[in-house]
């Protein structure tokens, strides 16, 4: 059991209506809602499958108004807000939610005991869903009124008349089909009857969508009344749906082949410890399937697709801090297909395969990547494959490609138009681009210089000289122009530098990579120097700042709507991927002595603590950048748990190896 709240917090609403669970298929679809019960987010439902591997994700089953029927009561489950009134009311009822290690809600009523979990068995399109109680008698049966959302899950749905409303029979179960050029839905129950009530249920209330500035109203579609009746004390009931059907004979089977498979990535680890367990099960559910045969990862839940830079950033602490270096492998594979003019693609969009390339980034991460992943495996045919791939991208990036990303003069990388986002610092509304960052970013710099080094060690390994001593040379000329990016003054790094080399003095956490990245680019007094301003400045409990606070530009709290909200989105809204690179710098300027990692250690208490907070076993994307931080955007990020999973390995395999030495 990885998670039990208990009536504390089941009793209070607010509480448990702000903890988000979420389960996950590896293959883009997903299930999401709240521990209290009514969806806050058009983005809950029960089951929300990819019908393109990761993308083309729609909102089928939306959930089940459940109730317990008893000889003298009927006992509703479900939770629902309404304008002005939660209805139905089960929430009241509810005093246990457990990840066990799915979801797992109990409910009780005078002497009688309600369980139901949720699933998703992995690499299928479907839900388990199964109840069973205890103390309710012969009698007890449960009724189930299935909610059809059957849109794309960015969309809401209103009420119209054009939909199918009644369902076919199908062996031992039923089929909704409400809309030519959708999937069928196949639903499986236990031995059950079925009542015709066709109707549309109005003004479904989702919250967050209203703080967001969003639509946040929805009508849902009901077809009827699955009665189920309770198989006895402890025995489960309930149903299977999905794009297929799986008769609920299986759902058994399919809980145990689930449950063994998670037990054995929480274990695949020897003496892993309770962090790093529940942290491998959180990275599972971010390594998908990408079409036929390739691998990539969705960029956070529930909202994004997969990106190239956040894969990229994410596949060290995703893959290889698991041992999941198959996987590593394949993603690299998978995205070495989309390189186009040297660059890596930004995102695939949801309705199309067409990649877009607006990212500067991704490029150079993905040497980084790569370096990652050669480091962990040895694996010499990937490495002779590849390098000519990279021979390419490096040669693209010198003769200058999309959006005038090109190798300057002095050796440097620059890059940038008007009205484009290139860098990880990309928010946009409308043409305002609230951090264009057009020049020579001080990143982009600190990670071309180690794509050259890496290169010079790859043509090195491979027996090249010549070309090992061409990049060897190339990256001289980066480390030599990075001066340019000294500030004297502060005693940091400037964060970019502009047209004419004019130097941008925001202090933002960018420059860490100057000294978190295998090849660093300061002298040592520099680097402590640089460390000692982002410490006192930039860091947090939950994250770096992406702005310091005496900035004109600081933005203490992120919030609103689309404007406000993407305005201060890198303007100190705090990152918690970031917390991945500051530990290797710490460890690199500070050393690995054991005072200095057991005081890295308990920088990362408070993200660990999170995994039981918001977005429940999985780490959020941003926080606010004043206390108390709150969580906000996606409640599960990718390179947000992968940098926490790396940092917390890296920290653990220093003592390791301090006690082995």
């Amino acid at each position: 059991m990885w998670l039990k709240i208990g009536p504390e917090t089941c009793a209070h609403y607010a509480a448990a209506l702000n903890k988000e669970w979420l389960e996950t298929n590896g293959r883009g679809g997903f299930a999401a809602g709240t521990v209290a019960g009514p969806f806050t987010r058009r983005y809950h439902g029960w089951l929300i499958p990819a019908l393109q591997p990761p993308v083309q994700r729609r909102a089928l089953l939306s959930g089940c108004d459940d109730e317990l029927v008893l000889p003298d009561r009927r006992v509703p489950l479900a939770a629902h807000e309404f304008p002005g009134v939660i209805y139905p009311d089960g929430h009241r009822f509810l005093v246990e939610f457990r990840l066990d290690p799915w979801p797992v809600w109990v409910w009780q009523v005078g002497g009688v005991r309600v369980e139901r979990e949720l699933f998703l068995p992995y690499g299928t399109d479907s839900v388990v869903v199964r109840y069973r109680q205890w103390g309710g008698g012969p009698d007890a049966r449960f009724e189930l009124t299935p909610r059809l959302a059957y849109r794309d899950y960015h969309a809401l749905a209103h009420a119209h008349d054009h939909i199918r409303r009644e369902p076919e029979r199908a062996g031992e179960g039923l089929v909704f089909r409400p809309y030519e050029g959708m999937p069928a839905l196949y639903v499986n129950p236990a031995a059950y009857e079925f009542e015709s009530r066709s109707e549309w249920r109005q003004r479904y209330q989702y919250r967050i969508e209203r703080d967001r500035g969003l639509d946040c109203e929805e009508d849902q579609f009901v077809p009827g009344v699955l009665k189920l009746q309770a198989a006895g004390d402890g025995i489960w009931t309930g149903f299977v749906a999905g794009l297929e059907a799986v008769p609920f004979a299986r759902a058994e089977g399919l809980a145990q082949a689930e449950r063994n498979r998670r037990a054995a990535l929480a274990d695949s680890i020897p003496g892993a410890d309770v962090h790093t367990q529940r942290l491998l099960l959180a990275a599972d559910q971010f390594i998908v399937q990408r079409g036929a045969g390739g691998r990539t990862v969705i960029a956070g839940y529930p909202w994004f697709g997969d990106w190239g830079r956040d894969t990229l950033i994410a596949l060290p602490g995703l893959c290889i801090a698991t041992g999941r270096l198959a996987e590593a492998r394949a993603i690299l594979k998978t995205f070495a297909q989309h390189i186009d003019a040297g660059m890596i693609p930004n995102r695939f969009p949801d309705e199309s395969e067409a990649p877009e390339y607006n990212t500067i980034d991704a490029a150079p991460w993905y040497f980084h990547a790569v370096h990652a992943y050669f480091e962990a495996s040895n694996d010499e045919a990937f490495l002779k494959e590849t390098f000519p791939v990279l021979e390419a991208m490096v040669a693209a990036h010198e003769e200058g490609t999309r959006y005038g990303i090109k190798v300057d003069d002095d050796g440097l990388l620059r890059g940038g138009h008007a009205g484009v986002q290139l860098t990880w610092m990309d928010a946009k509304v409308g043409d305002w681009v609230v951090t264009p960052r057009i020049g020579k970013p001080v990143e982009i710099n600190a990670l071309w210089y180690n794509a050259l080094c890496h290169m010079r060690d790859f043509a090195q390994r491979l027996k090249q000289p010549a070309k090992a001593r061409a990049y060897d040379s190339a990256a001289a000329r980066v480390k030599t122009a990075f001066a340019k990016f000294w500030n004297a003054e502060r005693g940091c790094l400037y964060d970019v530098l502009e047209d004419g080399d004019r130097p941008d003095g925001a202090l933002r956490p960018n420059q860490l990579f100057a000294l978190s990245l295998p090849h660093r680019l300061l002298d040592s007094k520099q680097e402590r120097a640089v460390l000692d301003v982002v410490t006192r400045e930039l860091l947090t409990p939950m994250g770096l700042r992406s702005l310091e606070p005496r900035d004109r530009a600081y933005v203490p709290h992120y919030g609103g709507g689309p404007l406000q909200r993407d305005g201060s989105y890198h303007q100190g809204t705090v990152w918690g991927w970031l917390i991945g690179p500051y530990i290797d710098a710490s460890l690199n300027v500070h050393g690995t002595g054991a005072r200095n990692v057991e005081h890295l250690k308990k920088l990362l208490d408070p993200l660990l603590g999170h995994l039981d907070q918001d977005g429940l076993g999985s780490v959020s994307e941003i926080f606010d950048a004043e206390a108390p931080h709150t969580p906000r955007g996606c409640f599960a990020q990718a390179w947000s748990v992968a940098e926490l999973l790396r940092a917390w390995r890296r920290l653990h395999d220093t003592i390791a190896e301090s006690r082995a030495g």
